[in-house]
């Protein structure tokens, strides 16, 4: 995944840097751009949708410990089998039936 990672940053014309625990392959990347730079910014993002490709396909996740956020979304939707994401729908609904915590957000 590393090899993977400076390919991906290569390709995208972006500096990204792996901290943390990126051994247990829990990868925490930092894609670094300049500030109010709306074309690196665009570039970050594909470098980023790659990445999370990239772990997928080595049989990694797009969670780890932090769950997945707004930004990870897409990539947890590529991951999972239609069957996790309706019994993650369906937690959601018994959990929020009224939609009330994030409900700008939706499923």
């Amino acid at each position: 995944m590393l090899e993977q990672t400076g390919v991906i940053a290569a390709r995208h014309d972006v500096h990204i840097a792996t901290i943390a625990h990126a051994g247990d392959g829990n990868l925490h990347p930092l894609i670094i751009t300049p500030p109010g730079d709306a074309a690196a910014r665009i570039a970050a993002q594909a470098a980023f949708e790659e990445l999370l490709d990239a772990a997928i396909a080595l049989g990694g996740t797009v969670t780890g410990e932090h769950g997945v956020g707004i930004l990870k979304r897409d990539g947890m939707r590529r991951e999972l089998d239609p069957g996790s994401l309706a019994l993650q729908s369906a937690i959601r609904r018994a959990l929020d039936p009224l939609e009330i915590f994030n409900p700008a957000r939706g499923n």
